[in-house]
């Protein structure tokens, strides 16, 4: 048996994708292996094949950004799945990864065995306590907040870095957008929708102004029970700040980053497989 490992192609992408789709999971759409923002990216990902056929794929999202004045790049590693007669093999996909020189790598998505790999890999666990807010019909006094998701009101609340945000990820596909306003004051928030043991929640991914974010709790929540049907918001305490009253405490998933220069403080989940593709 010769696995040969390679770099997934733009070629690549719709025969990676139904490998993931027949062998990993069938309702994802995994033919989504690049974001909507604009970068030079090398590949998208590495696959493991036999012969013609291929038998583990190692995903990755590519982005630069400025972190505290500088352009850093970062790589985003996705789904990491292997067909279990291949799985000695399964190391040589992160490695692969890995070798790939000025990039800094965050797991976002890490499934509970593979933490302890990545740990020895180098990586560091980032901070995921968060809180669990039920969505609750609140009565909430009317023109105090308001709550927009359309796209111009957007547009034309937003500026600077937000905005650059706001646009980069306008398109991908697992994020959704809105903004709150409070007389001259805004926050610009970004959440993706799931479901934990069936339960639908919003997850925040990103939150602009975290002082309103918090004054603006109940309508925001009273919104995403309403107009979106989620039962409940998690929200990291590392995106949001102190936990609202009325919250549970609670951890989120794993999630780890590897980085010879950056803080913990500095990684966020943006600009990963976490706004690109809904599961």
């Amino acid at each position: 048996m010769t696995v040969e490992l390679s770099p997934i192609t733009d070629a690549d992408i719709a025969a990676v994708a139904d490998f993931l789709r027949v062998n990993y999971k069938d309702r994802i759409p995994w033919g989504i292996m690049a974001g909507p923002w604009k970068v030079d990216a090398p590949n998208h990902g590495f696959m493991l094949h036999d012969g013609q056929r291929i038998v583990g794929a190692h995903t990755a999202f590519y982005s630069e950004r400025l972190v505290a004045g500088r352009a850093e790049r970062f790589c985003d590693m996705g789904t990491w799945y292997v067909l279990p007669e291949f799985r000695s093999h399964s190391i040589r996909l992160i490695k692969a990864l890995l070798a790939q020189d000025g990039y800094h790598f965050t797991a976002l998505t890490p499934g509970h065995k593979v933490v302890s790999i990545h740990t020895q890999l180098g990586f560091h666990p980032l901070d995921t306590s968060a809180a669990l807010i039920p969505n609750l019909p609140w009565p909430t006094p009317p023109g105090r907040t308001t709550i927009s998701t359309d796209p111009d009101v957007i547009e034309s609340t937003l500026a600077g870095v937000e905005l650059e945000l706001y646009r980069d990820h306008a398109q991908a596909l697992a994020a959704r957008h809105l903004v709150l306003l409070r007389g001259p004051d805004s926050c610009y928030v970004m959440y993706r929708e799931t479901r934990v043991k069936g339960v639908p929640l919003a997850v925040i991914v990103h939150v602009s102004n975290p002082r309103l974010f918090h004054r603006a709790i109940l309508p925001l929540t009273r919104h995403l029970l309403v107009r979106h049907r989620l039962l409940a918001t998690l929200a990291e305490l590392r995106i949001i700040g102190p936990r609202p009253p009325l919250s549970f405490k609670v951890t989120s998933w794993p999630k780890m980053y590897r980085s010879a220069s950056l803080e913990p403080g500095q990684i966020d989940d943006l600009y990963s497989e976490l706004v690109c593709v809904p599961w």
